[in-house]
Formats: structure tokens, sequence, C-alpha cells
């Protein structure tokens, strides 16, 4: 089975940075939420910047569940489980410090 445009473009981006898959999301998550903050004009005791970060990371996975699926039959969800949490746990950390300090 051939490799799509989206496992192409991450395989690249690990190779690239010499990061691994986990160290990515995380970056990834963080960078989404920051740029959310700026963008959207939040502070980070708002959750829209969590929010926006969340649905980055479902629609990364649904991208990795429909390749999953195409060239190994089946979904590999927890380890789309496992990218979504490091994906959105950075960001939930910091809007609740947000929230918790004045």
């Amino acid at each position: 089975m051939e490799t799509t445009a989206f496992q192409a473009i991450k395989l690249a981006v690990v190779s690239v940075t010499g990061l691994s898959k986990d160290a990515l999301h995380i970056y990834i998550g963080l960078t989404v939420y920051l740029v959310a903050c700026l963008a959207l004009r939040k502070s980070a005791r708002n959750w829209w910047p969590v929010l926006l970060v969340v649905c980055v990371a479902c629609l990364g996975e649904a991208l990795d569940m429909r390749d999953d699926i195409r060239s190994l039959g089946y979904w590999r969800w927890r380890a789309s489980l496992h990218d979504v949490v490091n994906t959105v746990f950075g960001p939930v950390v910091l809007y609740l410090f947000g929230r918790r300090v004045r």
C-alpha cells in the first residue's frame, strides 16, 4: 500500500526535526494553543483555544484512522487516544493554570 500525502508529511517532519512523534504531538498542541490565544485574542483562561487544539488533534487522528483502515484493515484506536492525550495535555494544563492564577 502506498503512503498518503498526510503520512509522508508527518514522516518528513520527524526526519527533519529529529524529534519523536510523541514530542511532535506535544509541540503541535502547545503551538496551536498559543497561536489560537493570539489569533483569537483570548487569554489562557478562555476555553476556545483548548477547543481548537482538541479539534486539530481529532482531525489528525481521523486522518490516521483512515490511513490505518486502508493499510491495515483496522483502526489502532489506542495509538490515536495516546496521540490525542499527548496533544491536548499541555494546553489543558496551561488553561487550568490560567484559570487558577489571577
